[in-house]
């Protein structure tokens, strides 16, 4: 069809025909590229369905089907079986979420970890240095981690209900570099992974810079729901399942036993890897209506288990146990090995004596009694707000009504004096589910200051 047929034609996207060079494909990604990541295309714009832009620039279909392919591997736009293909929410911007010093405010976006327990860490580095195996630690040997410190980091999950060899786990440099390691090693570009449709904000961005796509899977107050993983499986090809099922990061919801074993019985079915995150196990042990062993019980030749200790004793010294089936051993080994080379022994050494020495127990204990306190704080504040999710959860998930784009909001309270996260951060896609910030509670130096913080969110919602 000739391309001035279609000049009053309403599209969503009207590419320059004269703008395009051989390879046509690869020109016609480029310009797809260029409008999004400069505003051009909204987030959550629906795209001319393939063969209407093929007739519209007068090329062939299999043009605008490579072009859209090259797009989404760069996580730029996303399709959704029967509705057509999107513009992805985050792509014009990093989500990536760190600690930022750019700002004096009062931080209630990164999530911390409660620091005033710090002191026990002091004591415990000190304690390494005076070991007479200190010089060992600083040498190239046992990649993946020290027998000794493999078997602390079990000793440490068994409470959380993981059993493992110590052949079955490594040591390396928090969760995020977990993740890394596990997408790089056990996963292909184009490859499909299915996640919450709010998720991790930095596991997005870890994918999308390895090139997997995530598949949102809608769900409920207990987590993913198993019919819509079903539907997915069928509707394409899902190679595997993030969750992070102790306290979904940022909707901290807890997902329930029955629930995992439904999710199990997918998996197995499907083959699917899983990816369980799961650096919030500790605040459930010795709560039985909150407890529930990790999905890796019920499946460990598919699971890739993770176990941060950032949340539970000490975040600045980056180390996490990864913990995953036989057949995954030798790809895991050598992504290790590509990515870290190893992972600090002296870290993992500090981590081990605080759990040999009981250290660690009590830390985690007086974390758990300031999130109480922090959540009874947010309670009191915003008491109409809905309790759903772990009740000690280090962040909550906070419905607002402004219908604000996420990077306005961040801004706006910003210039208020607080640092807090919207939800456009975290949504992986398909249809918006509402508005929400992510507050964190952990990462203030006090709860006065935490309430400061609180007081002034409150009052500008509200206003």
């Amino acid at each position: 069809m000739p391309i001035n047929s279609f000049t009053d034609y309403p599209m969503s996207w009207k590419p320059e025909r004269t703008a395009l060079s051989r390879p046509l494909y690869l020109s016609l990604a480029s310009l797809l590229e260029h409008d999004i990541t400069n505003g051009l295309l909204a987030p959550g714009t629906r795209l001319p369905p393939q063969r209407e832009l093929a007739d519209f620039l007068d090329v062939n279909f299999t043009t605008i089907t490579r072009a859209y392919k090259l797009c989404e591997l760069k996580g730029l736009i996303y399709a959704v079986t029967g509705s057509g293909t999107f513009v992805s929410p985050n792509a014009a911007r990093s989500i990536t979420i760190s600690k930022e010093m750019s700002h004096e405010c009062i931080e209630l976006g990164f999530v911390e970890s409660f620091e005033l327990t710090n002191s026990f860490v002091a004591e415990a580095a000190k304690k390494v240095m005076e070991k007479g195996y200190l010089e060992q630690l600083f040498n190239y040997n046992h990649p993946t981690g020290m027998p000794h410190q493999k078997a602390a980091a079990l000793n440490w999950m068994k409470s959380f209900g993981m059993e493992a060899d110590i052949e079955q786990v490594c040591i390396v440099s928090g969760a995020q570099n977990a993740l890394a390691v596990t997408l790089l090693g056990l996963f292909e570009p184009g490859q499909r992974v299915a996640v919450d449709m709010y998720t991790y904000a930095n596991f997005i961005e870890i994918s999308k810079s390895l090139r997997v796509k995530l598949v949102p899977i809608p769900g409920d107050e207990h987590g993913m729901l198993p019919h819509a993983l079903e539907y997915q499986c069928q509707q394409s090809d899902i190679h595997g399942v993030f969750v992070m099922p102790s306290c979904s990061n940022p909707t901290a919801v807890v997902m329930p036993e029955y629930r995992k074993k439904e999710l199990a019985a997918l998996i197995r079915k499907h083959h699917l890897i899983v990816i369980e995150d799961d650096p919030h196990a500790f605040l459930s042990v010795q709560t039985p209506d909150l407890y529930s062993p990790p999905i890796y019980r019920h499946v460990p030749e598919q699971t890739i288990y993770i176990c941060s200790t950032s949340k539970s004793i000490c975040s600045g010294l980056r180390v996490a146990y990864l913990v995953f089936g036989d057949v995954f051993q030798k790809r895991i080994h050598e992504a290790i090995f590509s990515m870290n080379v190893k992972t600090s022994s002296l870290d993992a050494e500090i981590v081990t004596e605080l759990i040999l020495s009981g250290k660690a127990s009590a830390m985690a204990d007086k974390k758990k009694q300031l999130a109480l306190s922090a959540n009874r704080l947010f309670d009191e504040l915003f008491p109409h707000s809905p309790r759903t999710g772990h009740p000690l959860s280090y962040y909550r998930w906070l419905p607002i009504s402004d219908p604000a784009d996420g990077n306005r909001l961040e801004s706006f309270f910003l210039s208020k004096g607080i640092r807090v996260y919207h939800s456009d951060r975290f949504w992986t896609g398909g249809k918006t589910q509402g508005s929400y910030l992510r507050v964190a509670l952990s990462s203030t130096t006090s709860l006065d200051e935490l309430r400061k913080g609180l007081e002034i969110l409150k009052e500008h919602l509200e206003t």
